[in-house]
């Protein structure tokens, strides 16, 4: 089937699914395929659950000619989105990054959501898949749509940036995240900086980061930039206060007290006011968006457990989220405090180094209370005064006989070591 024929039975549809455990009634049902799973194996059961459509790419699970049958489901999914996003024709604002994209989607959807109708992408639903079903939850009711788009590999970001057709477009900063897939720094760069591109070549509009010299470098010759940051001369000036623990901004005249800790939070809030002020937002409104965002899903969270303040930040761990969080910690004042820090993974062969690092770091910046989770930190050479866990399960049975009072506890790692399981110990 052709994808404007396709289409056409997508608008006769309640929305998308991918997932028969989730699907909604008249939905459109398309299968998938994963490294341990067929979608086509799932047709009847999509039915069953109330699809209205299946999109299937095997013509051995076409049941019926409510069976929609394509070449490949995910390219026809891909193909539909980008047709989606232009029969509905609304402004798209496209954000990628290293880190801090998902709370910096969330601050800029609280500002502007005061005054429009919005949409962005749900959680971190940003990948090739997550930004065409981002899109298809879109509709020409809505005054903005806002996609997060991440990636690990080079060429990835100019391929959604295809898809989604982004008017307005940020980068967070650049970090040492996904260096395997990028290839080393300078690789990461490289392959954020395709939203660069893809704005310029189509001549829309970029939010930059002043602050942030590499992303400045990265624009040059551009002509339709709009900046912001702690420069006077910038189109949006913000200026940092302080970070004792939560993050104190101020623009015009007025102050912002966030409920966001680190001052690496700042270009995320920034971001977020710069935005609102360009789309005129008004003052008031921005202030009572960025004050009243929680952070959740162990991002940044600041919790109060018994005797004990645990700053969770468990979502996800890269070199420089997990140096500027240490750094961040370092500063707050606490009599007692306790370091847990969880493997970083996708560094492929800079992983030793980069653990490394985080170590020498941890120990010329804290005295005691280390403890380093996982098989990367425990190959690190290390003092005794740093306790190795080559396993989650053996910090465990640790932490059982030398129980936590009065302290300020800081936990981080990526996601893969789901150190928020400490909270049950702690």
């Amino acid at each position: 089937m052709k994808i404007k024929a396709l289409y056409n039975k997508f608008k006769l549809c309640s929305g998308i699914s991918t997932d028969t455990r989730k699907i909604s009634p008249n939905s459109m049902f398309f299968a998938l395929k994963g490294d341990n799973f067929d979608g086509n194996t799932f047709v009847t059961k999509a039915f069953e659950n109330g699809a209205k459509y299946c999109v299937v790419d095997d013509e051995k699970a076409v049941l019926n000619a409510q069976c929609l049958l394509v070449s490949d489901t995910l390219k026809a999914l891909q193909e539909m989105a980008a047709l989606h996003r232009n029969s509905i024709g609304i402004p798209i604002i496209a954000l990628t990054g290293s880190n801090g994209k998902t709370t910096t989607k969330e601050l800029i959807q609280g500002v502007l959501s005061t005054t429009y109708k919005v949409k962005s992408t749900i959680g971190n639903l940003n990948n090739h898949i997550g930004v065409p079903l981002t899109l298809l939850n879109f509709d020409k009711t809505l005054d903005f749509g806002i996609v997060e788009m991440g990636a690990n590999h080079q060429k990835e970001i100019e391929f959604l940036s295809n898809i989604a057709q982004p008017d307005f477009g940020l980068i967070t900063n650049f970090g040492k995240a996904h260096l395997e897939g990028f290839g080393g720094t300078e690789g990461v760069i490289k392959g954020k900086s395709e939203l660069y591109d893809y704005i310029k070549s189509n001549n829309k509009t970029i939010f930059i980061n002043t602050d942030d010299k590499e992303q400045v470098k990265q624009v040059k010759g551009y002509t339709k930039v709009l900046t912001f940051g702690s420069n006077p001369n910038n189109d949006f000036n913000i200026e940092f206060i302080s970070a004792n623990p939560y993050v104190k901004v101020k623009f015009n005249n007025t102050v912002i007290t966030s409920q966001l800790i680190g001052d690496y939070n700042f270009g995320n809030i920034a971001i977020a006011i710069a935005i609102g002020q360009f789309f005129k937002i008004s003052e008031a409104n921005i202030k009572r968006a960025i004050e009243s965002y929680q952070p959740t899903n162990n991002r940044s969270q600041v919790l109060k457990i018994g005797s004990n303040r645990i700053i969770l930040d468990a979502y996800n761990a890269n070199p420089t989220s997990m140096l500027a969080a240490l750094k961040n910690f370092k500063q707050l004042e606490s009599e007692h405090k306790y370091l847990f820090l969880g493997d970083m993974f996708e560094l492929g062969e800079f992983a030793l180094k980069e653990h490394q690092a985080i170590v020498n770091f941890v120990q010329e910046n804290f005295q005691e209370n280390i403890f380093i989770i996982g098989e990367h930190f425990y190959q690190t050479l290390s003092p005794n005064s740093i306790k190795k866990f080559r396993r989650f399960e053996d910090l465990c049975d640790y932490l059982k006989h030398h129980k936590i009072i009065n302290a300020s506890v800081f936990i981080k790692g990526s996601r893969g070591m789901a150190l928020e399981r400490l909270l049950q110990i702690i």
